[in-house]
């Protein structure tokens, strides 16, 4: 009988712990289950990352001494004062002090009922630390005003070692030519261990944007530029992104650098947004402009030869100037080389080069390619192909069987010499007698 009345005294009694969790039902001071609790207290952490109050800083392994701050709120109704931090990380992270020291930090001043406050510690980073999220505890030591005795908060949270970002620009081809259109590619890079994103790029100081101030910083604003903005997205670590642009240079800028000032904005590790400027130099080279007419064969001396002249339509003299024949197909014409030194710009250049030949003499046509060789004012070597057919004969004087004209020639010219020499001397004798 006992057994039998217990047992349903039992199972009403158990039923409400059933429901209870059935349904989630809130019990005092909190949400049970819930990922959510509910904590009561009277300060609350905001946020906690490497950084001053005033701005969040990029950090990777090895750094000393960095700020790390804790952002909190004091959410109880009376205002506090005597606050004190002590941080707790992990493995890797040590005290600015020194790895056995405590990272201890105090508060500048007393915290309004419903303000913020923040405390900023100092931290080594270990050299073996990894670029990722780590999780930290903060404890903070305040009081009461008009309230004796020390109250002890703990917050558990996150930080992330973001990594640092190192954002440089620099010119595939540094070097523009006047007089003409310059297609230029310029290579942005991210050298550092964070990613960057939403990178935009804007030339400064062009001539549309010279209006709106009072002084030139460079000399951009004296070409022509087609495009001056650029949005290139996200530049992971250790990667480039690349923008293109076309540029006329005037004749004036000959000889000078071109300074081309590039403001960089972009999103760091951290989500905030920066702001950069950086200067990508070019050289401004003259302009070599050669062409090669009134080729020809002609006999000099007994000696066939291949002329022409160059012209040079640029502003600035080809150096150490070269002229070589080359055959084509089946010529065979020698290769051969001749010195003219500097192309100006005031002048044609001549040039006249002996034909030989590899075996016996081909007359008729050939196919030759004429090659200019020479050096701009940054020594580079340039060239300039021009193909030709010309059209050999044979020498006036060629080898011809028979017998040689001048020794017939110079006797005869004697001959009548001496002939009118006597005649005179007779005609001399006859008078004087």
């Amino acid at each position: 009988m006992n057994f039998k009345f217990l047992l349903p005294l039992f199972i009403v009694g158990f039923i409400p712990f059933i429901l209870d969790n059935s349904y989630a039902q809130i019990s005092s001071g909190g949400f049970g289950n819930s990922p959510f609790e509910r904590d009561f207290g009277d300060v609350k952490f905001l946020d906690a990352y490497f950084g001053t109050i005033d701005e969040k800083f990029e950090i990777g392994a090895g750094d000393k001494n960095v700020p790390f701050t804790v952002i909190m709120a004091n959410v109880g109704t009376q205002d506090i004062t005597g606050i004190r931090g002590q941080l707790s990380l992990p493995l890797g992270f040590s005290a600015s002090d020194g790895p056995s020291s405590i990272i201890y930090a105090d508060a500048d001043s007393n915290s309004l009922a419903g303000e913020n406050f923040h405390l900023t510690f100092f931290v080594d980073i270990g050299d073996y630390v990894q670029i990722q999220q780590y999780p930290g505890t903060v404890k903070v030591d305040y009081s009461r005003l008009r309230e004796s005795g020390v109250r002890t908060a703990f917050e558990n949270f996150d930080f992330k070692v973001t990594g640092k970002s190192v954002v440089n620009l620099r010119a595939l081809n540094p070097f523009l030519t006047s007089l003409q259109q310059n297609h230029v590619t310029i290579e942005i890079s991210n050298d550092g261990t964070a990613p960057i994103s939403s990178v935009d790029v804007g030339l400064q100081n062009t001539q549309s944007e010279r209006a709106s101030t009072t002084q030139s910083i460079t000399n951009v604003e004296n070409v022509v530029i087609l495009n001056t903005d650029w949005e290139i997205g996200e530049i992971n670590p250790k990667s480039k992104k690349l923008i293109e642009l076309d540029v006329y240079v005037p004749e004036s800028l000959k000889g000078d650098t071109l300074r081309a000032p590039l403001e960089i904005t972009y999103f760091n590790a951290h989500g905030d947004k920066h702001t950069i400027s950086r200067i990508a130099d070019f050289y401004v080279k003259g302009l070599i402009d050669l062409s090669i007419y009134n080729i020809d064969v002609i006999e000099l001396s007994g000696t066939q030869m291949v002329i022409g002249e160059i012209i040079n339509e640029g502003n600035e003299d080809g150096l150490f100037g070269f002229v070589t024949i080359n055959p084509r197909g089946d010529s065979n014409i020698k290769h051969n080389t001749q010195f003219i030194d500097e192309i100006e710009i005031d002048a044609p250049v001549p040039f006249n080069i002996p034909i030989e030949f590899e075996g016996e003499p081909k007359y008729g046509e050939h196919d030759i390619t004429i090659t200019v060789r020479y050096k701009d004012s940054i020594r580079d070597e340039l060239f300039l192909n021009h193909e030709k057919t010309i059209s050999i004969e044979k020498p006036s004087n060629g080898d011809e069987s028979g017998p040689d004209l001048t020794l017939i020639i110079i006797p005869i010219i004697l001959a009548i010499g001496a002939g009118i020499y006597i005649i005179r001397r007779r005609k001399k004798t006859t008078l004087t007698n």
